[in-house]
């Protein structure tokens, strides 16, 4: 009699137990045998270079892993309404934020670009062009800080004045170097 009630107690933690493993075992088999069509696919007719075919796959993993983890976790008892509303708006945050902050860490970055590569130094004279036939930003190269390059105006107008020129712009448009 003990027995039958251990069994009863235990029987419902075992089949989810159950589920949760044959969900997992379904989706890495289909992601193993979707990624080896895909791979087939791609070496017989050659119509996706190999540079597609890897993000591809990956992608194709985590849709899979993503879509496994989302059944696993109702089958343990949390609402897919509620968890699919917190992804999105996560998502909604996060991108929002994302470009919210874009030019500042496209700024850092190109600071980074500018410190690891050296296409201009301190001391140098860099010119910004615009176009052809306009002229650019002209100037002796003064500091670089994470957000801005400070130049000394060396046009005849303006001597003397200081620019302060967002590291972005250097990688956007084309630029002349003086030594």
């Amino acid at each position: 009699m003990e027995s039958l009630e251990l069994l009863t107690a235990w029987r419902e933690p075992l089949i989810r137990a159950g589920q949760v493993l044959l969900i997992l075992l379904l989706a890495w088999l289909a992601q193993r045998i979707l990624t080896r069509a895909i791979s087939r696919l791609g070496a017989r007719y050659s119509l996706l270079p190999q540079e597609v075919l890897l993000p591809l796959r990956g992608l194709l993993r985590w849709l899979i892993l993503g879509s496994a983890f989302m059944l696993v976790l109702e089958r343990l008892g949390v609402s897919a309404t509620v968890l699919w509303t917190a992804i999105t708006g996560f998502t909604a945050v996060a991108a929002v934020a994302f470009f919210a902050i874009w030019s500042v860490l496209s700024n850092m970055f190109c600071a980074l670009l500018i410190f690891a590569m050296g296409p201009f130094r301190l001391g140098d004279t860099v010119e910004v062009i615009e176009s052809a036939d306009k002229p650019g930003v002209k100037g002796r190269v003064l500091a670089i800080n994470l957000f801005y390059t400070t130049l000394q105006d060396v046009s005849e107008e303006a001597a003397g004045a200081l620019l302060q020129v967002p590291n972005s712009l250097f990688f956007q448009k084309s630029v002349r170097r003086w030594r």
